[in-house]
């Protein structure tokens, strides 16, 4: 059954079938959320309110086939008023780790297991400025096409594209520092 039609029943009194649109894109969601706010917390808490918004603002969901789009819409502006509200008292310890090379075993992709490599990615991300990364993310991770994200940001198609260009631009200079090899990425 579709999203469209999950939404369909839900407005037709079949509340259950939130449920279902629920366990469909809980996971996605969440990963994206932790992609962004980079803290698996904050990501289950975004994630839970995303859902609880959506649930609250189905009704004016106009058309019901871009309900993913909606969905990260909804996510990705909850996201962003975290992310402003949050007072980070970055330590100086934390920025010297923040900055450090990874161990020289490390260095290779090919060479890493799927944990480590899937932290460092992250760890990269977490370098992006946040209107890069959120692009980053909902591109190469999420697999939504440029117009889909424009509509999910509120943002022109080539501010879209640029902010990706720029993005990958800057991981592949942060795994230079780091002396990490992309091929395995």
């Amino acid at each position: 059954m579709s999203d469209a039609d999950l939404i369909l029943r839900f407005r037709a009194g079949q509340h259950q079938a939130f449920n279902a649109l629920v366990w469909r894109w809980q996971g996605r969601l969440y990963r994206f959320v932790l992609r962004y706010s980079g803290d698996s917390e904050e990501a289950r808490d975004l994630c839970q309110q995303s859902f609880i918004r959506a649930y609250g603002q189905l009704h004016r969901l106009r058309d019901p086939e871009r309900f993913s789009t909606w969905l990260y819409q909804i996510a990705a502006n909850l996201c962003r008023d975290h992310l402003r509200q949050r007072v980070q008292h970055v330590s100086l310890d934390a920025y010297e780790e923040a900055s450090d090379r990874p161990h020289p075993a490390l260095c290779r992709a090919a060479d890493m297991d799927k944990v480590e490599l899937r932290d460092l990615l992250n760890r990269a991300l977490q370098t992006l400025p946040e209107e890069q990364r959120v692009v980053v993310v909902l591109k190469e991770y999420e697999g939504l096409k440029f117009r889909e994200i424009a509509e999910v940001l509120d943002a022109p198609l080539n501010t879209v594209k640029s902010r990706l260009y720029y993005g990958l631009k800057a991981l592949r200079k942060t795994f230079n520092q780091w002396d990490i090899d992309e091929d395995g990425l």
